[in-house]
């Protein structure tokens, strides 16, 4: 029987709206996949694309950017400025011939955790049917 490849997602959310809505989503005990490894931080906008690469490059099979949604960023443009981030780094990591969708961002507010339950098993089955991060182990990660 052969072992079905689990991803390991790393998952930047903003304070104010996407980590409140996984926290919602635990504490109203909604089942969704294990996969993610959150990282709490003040602003979507706060997330430098070296924080994304650094974990590709250490192993993650994908990062996820969770924020608020535009136009209600408590830090008035951040998720501006995270929606062309990773607009930049997708590109790049087309450029380059690695794969783009292993970055994803999506705007989750804190009253939406059936929305972030549905996003993170959604993301987790597209990173595992994928399969896992070439990048990492031809550095032997």
């Amino acid at each position: 029987m052969s072992e079905q490849f689990e991803p390991k997602i790393v998952g930047f959310f903003c304070n104010w709206c996407t980590s409140t809505a996984a926290d919602m989503a635990g504490t109203s005990r909604m089942q969704y996949p294990a996969n993610v490894r959150p990282i709490r931080v003040m602003c979507s906008g706060s997330v430098d694309p070296s924080y994304i690469i650094r974990a590709i490059l250490s192993g993650a099979d994908a990062v996820m950017i969770g924020g608020c949604h535009p136009g209600d960023c408590h830090y008035i443009s951040g998720n501006y400025k995270a929606r062309r981030r990773v607009a930049i780094l997708k590109s790049i990591f087309d450029t380059l011939g690695l794969e783009p969708d292993r970055i994803f961002l999506d705007w989750i507010s804190a009253s939406e955790s059936k929305k972030f339950v549905k996003t993170i098993a959604e993301y987790t089955e597209k990173v595992r049917n994928m399969g896992p991060n070439k990048i990492a182990q031809r550095w032997d990660i």
